[in-house]
């Protein structure tokens, strides 16, 4: 069997987006941290490509449906890339060795509130949405927001819609508040796709020891991520740094919550040894020394896969 591995989280459409990149593979795609190249070197089984709108871009579907366009005239449009919208078609991929890639939403504030937008995002192939990026929209507060509220009534009535679509929602960039509300009020297990453990660096953009809690007993799936200043206060930060991460978690119990959210392309600073997809084979390493070789595949891939097949549309 490949070794492979799950990626919840890149921003390779935002860069797509503003220009700074203008292809995903060959001459065009130099400044992508995650290109079809890369990815193909590291044994990528499936990468998850994020929506994001920079602060610089109206907050407009029609900005939202560019993105999408992007994602399939340089992504799904490849022959080698398999485009996953549902359990059947990751299986598929997975068997046949080709490259997976899933769409996601981060921060529902193109979406103005109208859920006819958010249903031409499903059949669109949006898999996964995030209610807020890091401040207040119209449907929650982002984890910034210094009142710190919770879901407005759209904003339940969007947790709702994603149930009743079969949008995961990811938690990562909500506040605590809505986090909470969230799980209080949804159907199916959330994803928090880019957030590491408070206790092991304390940024407001990582996950308090009850919230990774609630995410395991759901069923959930944790994104262990790669920004530097979520992994540790140090200036240089390396491999080592995320291992205290994984410990807490493991240590509350989400041995199969674990996965990685490498936020590749939303950074602009990398930890040593891990700027893009290639560095995930010095990290698989350390982690079988560390875990030994069926833990360290649990974060990497089979956790990831167990999850996706049991909660993407069959």
């Amino acid at each position: 069997m490949r070794n492979g591995t799950f990626d919840l989280h890149c921003d390779v459409l935002s860069k797509l987006l503003t220009g700074e990149a203008t292809a995903f593979a060959g001459t065009g795609s130099e400044k992508l941290d995650v290109t079809y190249e890369k990815l193909i070197a590291s044994d990528a089984w499936l990468q998850t490509y994020a929506i994001y709108l920079p602060e610089s871009y109206p907050s407009t579907f029609s900005s939202i449906l560019q993105c999408v366009d992007l994602f399939y005239r340089h992504i799904a449009s490849r022959a080698e890339v398999a485009f996953v919208r549902s359990a059947a078609e990751l299986q598929a991929a997975v068997d046949s060795g080709r490259l997976g890639a899933m769409l996601s939403l981060e921060g529902a504030d193109g979406l103005q509130g109208d859920f006819t937008a958010l249903r031409i995002l499903y059949y669109l192939g949006v898999r996964s949405l995030g209610l807020t990026w890091n401040y207040a929209n119209w449907a929650a507060d982002g984890v910034m927001e210094p009142r710190g509220g919770g879901l407005t009534r759209q904003g339940r009535k969007l947790v709702q819609a994603c149930n009743g679509l079969g949008i995961l929602l990811d938690v990562s960039h909500l506040s605590e508040s809505g986090f909470w509300d969230v799980a209080d009020l949804t159907d199916a297990p959330v994803i928090a796709s880019h957030s590491n453990a408070k206790s092991a660096c304390d940024h407001p953009r990582n996950l308090s020891d009850d919230q990774i809690r609630a995410i395991i007993a759901m069923g959930g799936l944790i994104g262990i991520t790669f920004v530097p200043w979520f992994v540790s206060n140090k200036e240089t930060v390396t491999i080592d740094d995320l291992l205290p991460h994984i410990d807490r978690i493991l240590s509350l119990g989400g041995e199969k919550t674990l996965a990685f959210g490498s936020d590749f392309d939303g950074i602009d600073r990398h930890m040593t040894g891990l700027a893009d997809p290639t560095g995930i084979s010095p990290l698989r390493n350390e982690l079988e020394h560390r875990y030994g070789d069926t833990l360290a595949m649990a974060c990497l891939r089979d956790n990831a896969l167990r999850f996706f097949l049991k909660q993407l549309p069959k």
